[in-house]
């Protein structure tokens, strides 16, 4: 037995409820069975229910396997349990207390649930599964239930990656241009290098790169300079740019806190070393300064797309790094790397500002973008268009990897529209 199914058994209240009496005897009258709570604190708030049929108390319901595990997990001594009116477990073989020692009315369920609920549970949550914990019962789910959690998804990974913004936002005192410029840093990184890239951008103020951003051999120095890549010059180029960066560094009294030796480039093609993407952004924000008002406020995919493909200075369109010539040209960012920056930077960008300036205009902007974008390619992809899902866009396939990650990985199959439908009894 878990919790989760409790809560599940609870929150829908999917047991008997005839003659409900707690562990000694009194009434219950189920009035409202509160709403769910994600956060510390009882599991379900704002609850009202009635208990010995005298009148009807409003508060807090707590729920656990055993009763004892109430004091296992001490909420006798928390005061944001003193307001739980009911505890509600499988199985009661204690009384507990609350802090003022009052003794918490308990009701058992262990009788009261329907024995095909609990199978159906069982059957889907210890389901050993080579992906996910319904696949043999996938063609099972009418396709209004999977569109609707897939719906969902989309909606709430964006508005994971927009809190993700906000915090950023917030570290940097509400400054929207710094905090655009520094998001798009870190993604350039493509995972790999998304941390030293994030180091990068805060390390080196975005309003000094405005003041420079007309001359593209001083906004390389201040990045590869700042990156660590100039510590020891190896060819004319990177003798240069040491060069400036000097002058740069001493000017603006800048504190250098990446060395070479911190970026990655194992098993990466030369086209994604980082001395290749910082050479990228350089062009990049030589061609626009203003990197918040074109992420965010321009609605233009045309525009922005052609922007991040802006192409590098002439010395690194056949190199990937300082005094080597390479093959293969640099032509800049390529279409599925473009499309990578739009959904992890540019979408995430609207939908927090949108928030923030309670504008719902960003936002449906954002979800019209990854309708636009092709669907990205990667396993979590695979593995669903295996069971039969279509994924064709970017919001199905944003929506598939939240469904994924944040559900059946974990198995939330209780949180979820589709395990529901699966367990529910007909």
């Amino acid at each position: 037995m878990q919790e989760a199914f409790l809560h599940y058994i609870w929150r829908y209240q999917y047991f008997d409820k005839k003659d409900l009496v707690t562990a000694d005897g009194q009434s219950i009258d189920v009035l409202y069975p509160g709403h769910y709570n994600t956060d510390a604190g009882p599991d379900f708030k704002e609850s009202k229910i009635n208990i010995g049929g005298i009148m009807d108390w409003l508060g807090s319901v707590e729920i656990h396997v055993k009763s004892s595990d109430w004091n296992a997990h001490k909420h006798q001594n928390d005061p944001a349990y003193n307001n739980t009116i009911l505890h509600v477990v499988w199985e009661s073989e204690a009384d507990v207390q609350r802090a003022d020692d009052s003794i918490l009315p308990t009701l058992e369920l262990k009788n009261r649930v329907d024995p095909t609920l609990l199978s159906k549970y069982n059957q889907l949550i210890n389901h050993p599964a080579t992906y996910v914990s319904c696949e043999n019962q996938w063609g099972d789910v009418p396709d209004i239930t999977k569109l609707s959690m897939l719906d969902r998804m989309a909606m709430e990974r964006l508005y994971d990656k927009s809190t993700v913004v906000l915090d950023l936002l917030e570290n940097n005192n509400g400054n929207w241009e710094e905090t655009a410029y520094q998001l798009l840093f870190k993604n350039f990184g493509f995972k790999i290098n998304s941390d030293p890239f994030l180091t990068l951008a805060q390390s080196l103020p975005f309003k000094i790169i405005k003041k420079h951003a007309h001359d593209l051999n001083q906004v390389e120095a201040l990045l590869f300079g700042m990156a660590g890549f100039l510590d020891e010059p190896s060819d004319e180029k990177s003798q240069r740019l040491a060069k400036e960066f000097v002058y740069l560094k001493q000017k603006y009294a800048l504190n250098q806190k990446l060395h070479k030796f911190q970026w990655k480039y194992l098993r990466l093609r030369p086209a994604n070393f980082p001395t290749s993407r910082i050479a990228q952004l350089a062009a990049i924000l030589h061609q626009q300064p203003s990197v918040f008002d074109l992420l965010v406020k321009s609605d233009n995919l045309k525009m922005i797309s052609s922007w991040l493909r802006s192409k590098p200075s002439d010395y690194w369109i056949d190199h990937h790094s300082f005094a080597k010539i390479s093959k293969s040209k640099n032509q800049g960012l390529g279409t599925s790397s473009v499309d990578n920056i739009l959904i992890n930077t540019v979408i995430p960008l609207k939908v927090a500002y949108g928030k923030q300036i309670d504008n719902q205009d960003f936002i449906d902007q954002s979800v019209e973008l990854l309708e636009q974008l092709k669907a990205e390619k990667n396993s979590i992809i695979e593995k669903w268009t295996a069971l039969g899902l279509s994924v064709k866009t970017a919001f199905d396939s944003q929506a598939s990897i939240q469904l994924y990650n944040n559900y059946c990985k974990k198995k939330r199959c209780l949180h979820c529209n589709i395990g529901t439908s699966l367990i529910r009894l007909k």
